[in-house]
């Protein structure tokens, strides 16, 4: 007897022939035991990996760390959880420096160089780390937080396929291999507990707590976006981030824009037309943003596409535990 598969069933397939996550080129790098509890998971960077890790991403280094690429495979679309309903709105304000004021820019856009200036220019900037051995990157922003040391970003760029990332390091305002508001290397890397489990992308979430550098905290330096919570679904969005696959290279900050909507298929994620590809995971997603100061509130981070749907991006939903990552890599 034939059977008919249901439409689930035959995305799923078409996921397992399709989606492959980056494969590793040596063993996992050793790193000490993290801290564990329910409001997040997080790893303590030892100091001798502190003091070395910014030395280590020369700009060499930086134009040929490997874009990490997110591909959810089926097991992990069959394992979803949906984040935490009922939790109020929480919004937290930029602290942004001076900066250019930024020209109208298209909306929407499917992918493109942020060719203004304004604030997300210095707060926006390219995660490097040593991933299994090899080099890579994804991308980040610093927010607005007690510490004025802290970076969202997603839950991969900190820890993947089991391991904890290493030689982390922030450079905002990225440019070509230059770090013109320097590398602040991360003295704690966390994620969420649904992403440290069971590696779900509901929750693909990560966050860095950066250390001082010349005697300055990063966003005395670079300024801050605001951040907020359970602020709902579908409302304009701008996302932004550091592609490095083809057909970009990770030398520009690319933005895309428009209406974002729920995902229909597997997750509880927001989705927005976009073309970045890997290497843009972490960048900040922003609602209420202000094209004229470059300034606007966090609300996702790039995750990952389905292969099956080429030109969408989706971003996990802030709800309460990624406010719980939030509050407790401010308060680190």
């Amino acid at each position: 007897m034939r059977r008919h598969r249901s439409p689930a069933a035959v995305l799923l397939a078409t996921a397992a022939l399709l989606a492959g996550a980056l494969t590793a080129a040596a063993p996992a790098v050793a790193a000490p035991a993290p801290e564990t509890g329910t409001a997040a998971a997080a790893r303590v960077v030892p100091a001798a990996e502190q003091r070395d890790a910014a030395g280590f991403w020369t700009a060499e280094r930086m134009r040929g760390a490997t874009p990490l690429d997110l591909r959810p495979t089926p097991a992990r679309l069959a394992a979803l959880k949906a984040p935490e309903p009922g939790g109020e709105t929480a919004t937290v304000a930029p602290t942004a420096a001076s900066a250019d004021a930024v020209g109208p820019l298209a909306f929407p856009q499917a992918g493109g160089a942020w060719t203004g200036g304004g604030a997300v220019v210095k707060t926006s900037g390219r995660v490097f780390f040593t991933f299994q051995g090899r080099t890579a990157s994804c991308s980040g922003n610093a927010v607005t937080s007690q510490n004025q040391s802290t970076v969202i970003t997603a839950g991969h760029c900190v820890k993947y396929q089991g391991s904890w990332h290493t030689d982390w390091v922030f450079v905002p305002a990225y440019d070509n291999g230059q770090a013109p508001y320097g590398r602040w290397t991360a003295t704690k890397t966390l994620t969420t507990p649904q992403w440290e489990a069971s590696e779900d992308i509901n929750h693909d979430i990560g966050a860095a707590v950066v250390a001082p550098l010349d005697g300055r905290k990063l966003t005395a330096v670079t300024g801050a976006q605001g951040i907020q919570f359970n602020g709902g679904y579908n409302k304009p969005m701008y996302a932004f981030g550091f592609p490095a696959a083809s057909p970009y290279d990770g030398s520009k900050l690319v933005y895309c824009s428009g209406n974002s909507s729920k995902d229909f298929l597997f997750s509880q994620d927001h989705g927005l037309g976009c073309n970045m590809t890997g290497g843009s995971s972490g960048g900040p997603w922003f609602t209420g943003f202000s094209e004229a100061t470059g300034t606007g509130l966090q609300v996702s981070v790039n995750s990952f596409g389905y292969t099956f749907l080429p030109n969408r991006m989706f971003g996990p939903y802030f709800g309460n535990e990624a406010q719980a990552l939030y509050d407790r890599a401010q308060t680190s």
